[in-house]
């Protein structure tokens, strides 16, 4: 993984325009600002990961929403444990974490999020059975990293 320069960290602004150049995953993308790569994980909301169900879909709509575009970034300057900025990220006027979760690719993250317009969006894509609600059962991707972790643990007993 390419982590920032530290002088570019620091002078980083709170809102800034950079192309994105890949797509991590559903909620993770990288961008290039300034000529350095940047990682952005997605403020408030939280994807399948890849081999949940819909992980792939949500990658895919991350990816058709904005690689190879210029997107505008909006962060409080906060970066999580793997040192990816968290931001919202928008193109055209749209919100990608609010759009990611109104199609059903993603959940409100409530532990690290109280804005409350996710949940709104969150349950009108249940009620309309979009995306990973159009299943029976759906594992929320922080108790499904929890399970996998646990079974790696006892596998390696």
């Amino acid at each position: 993984m390419l982590f920032l320069s530290f002088s570019l960290v620091k002078n980083l602004p709170n809102e800034f325009t950079a192309k994105v150049i890949g797509v991590k995953d559903g909620d993770t993308i990288e961008v290039l600002y300034k000529k350095e790569p940047v990682i952005i994980r997605l403020e408030h909301i939280d994807c399948p990961e890849k081999k949940q169900a819909f992980g792939q879909k949500a990658k895919q709509f991350t990816a058709d929403f904005c690689f190879g575009k210029k997107v505008k970034v909006i962060s409080k300057g906060k970066f999580d444990r793997y040192r990816r900025l968290i931001a919202v990220v928008t193109y055209k006027d749209k919100i990608l974490n609010k759009e990611l979760v109104s199609n059903g690719y993603a959940l409100h993250f409530k532990k690290y999020s109280k804005d409350t317009s996710y949940t709104i969006l969150e349950e009108q894509a249940k009620l309309k059975k979009k995306g990973m609600w159009s299943q029976e059962e759906s594992i929320a991707p922080w108790i499904y990293r929890k399970r996998t972790s646990k079974k790696d643990t006892l596998q390696k007993l």
